[in-house]
């Protein structure tokens, strides 16, 4: 049995979603022989133990009632507070984090690169899968760079120019989710407008050819105990005007991506669904997953698969896509649960470090001179 705290919220676009999650595991959790508490991350960056027992409105308006304020530092991971003026805060025994953010800081690497610091397990990939799955072309370049197809894409810059394709296209956060901030507009002048008027471009954007022929198809991915990919599905585009997956389809209904409407398992050709399976796997390797985590691609049902991103902590943890064979909730997170704690993601390698440079360095105000 291990103590394990489900971290969700964020400072995020996607602080909404992450509260689904989260809940969601934690009652996934509540199934297994895990101990579980809830940690809430604020909007305004700060963290709260709250009841797992909650519901999503209870946090519409921001923290919950009978929230109890905690604190974070690489010493003693997550502390609550002491109880008066002069004691000491108290340390909160988790074994285990489960990583339920999406997005930002929470999905970059960042939270990933603390926990590892403080020698705290955690679910999901660890900082640098998590840093390179989140930066679109980064993860383009990567794709490239060992075959696997995936549409043009290239910086959105006044200075890098015109990308080298022509429109429409389609412009994307270059650190951000698969469906907040996204434009189609029809020309280059139009895209480089946007880095000016959309809030999700500021740290940077990317731009690729806009294909409204083609449909998504998206496969979920297990790392532990063994690889195991889940159904493939297609999901409906029911937005405005349908031209993308948007985050109406994704999310209004108020389960995260359970709730959204698709067709699944997709009814697609054996060659195709072949296909995504073998990029999946590819993707998996040279990233690397850890965990659960979703690749998305897009197709025209026949001779054009590309990849398109990867969510390395998807909605729902995707536990609604393992439907052959089935896998309960509470045996996913069981596995990610042991995955975290027989798996390390962090082994730091001093071999090299013997002094002998120090030794012979020499007087610091000599080599200044």
């Amino acid at each position: 049995m291990a103590r394990v705290g489900v971290l969700f919220g964020g400072v995020s676009p996607e602080h909404d979603i992450s509260i689904l999650t989260g809940l969601q595991a934690l009652r996934g959790l509540a199934a297994t022989s895990h101990e579980a508490a809830a940690i809430y991350w604020a909007k305004t960056g700060e963290f709260f133990q709250v009841d797992a027992s909650l519901e999503a409105k209870d946090f519409s308006l921001g923290v919950p009632s009978g929230a109890r304020r905690i604190s974070f530092n690489l010493d003693s991971g997550f502390a609550a507070a002491g109880g008066g003026r002069f004691s000491k805060a108290r340390e909160l025994e988790i074994d285990v984090i489960v990583v339920c953010l999406h997005g930002g800081a929470g999905e970059d690497g960042s939270v990933q690169a603390l926990l590892d610091l403080a020698g705290i397990a955690y679910t999901g990939p660890g900082s640098k899968g998590a840093a390179v799955g989140m930066d679109k072309l980064a993860f383009g370049g990567l794709l490239l760079a060992h075959g696997v197809p995936t549409l043009p894409r290239k910086l959105l810059s006044g200075a890098v120019g015109h990308p080298g394709f022509e429109g429409p296209y389609i412009v994307k956060p270059r650190y951000g989710g698969s469906s907040i901030g996204i434009d189609i507009v029809e020309d280059f002048d139009t895209a480089l407008a946007r880095l000016r008027s959309n809030v999700h471009l500021r740290q940077g954007a990317v731009i690729e050819p806009f294909r409204p022929e083609l449909f998504d198809l998206q496969v979920a991915l297990k790392s532990f105990p063994e690889v195991e990919l889940s159904a493939i599905e297609k999901p409906v585009r029911t937005g405005s005007g349908s031209e993308i997956l948007t985050y109406v389809d994704k999310y209004v209904a108020g389960e995260g991506m359970v709730a959204a409407p698709r067709e699944l398992p997709a009814v697609i050709p054996e060659a195709l669904a072949d296909s995504v399976k073998k990029y999946a796997r590819i993707v998996a390797d040279i990233l690397p997953l850890r965990g659960v985590a979703r690749i998305d691609f897009l197709s025209n049902g026949q001779d054009e698969l590309y990849v398109s991103e990867v969510n390395t902590i998807p909605g729902s943890l995707s536990k609604y896509l393992f439907i052959s064979p089935e896998i309960a909730f509470g045996k996913l997170l069981g596995d990610l649960v042991d995955e975290a704690q027989k798996n390390k993601t962090y082994m730091p390698v001093t071999a090299g470090a013997d002094g002998s440079a120090l030794a012979s360095a020499g007087s610091i105000a000599a080599k200044l001179a």
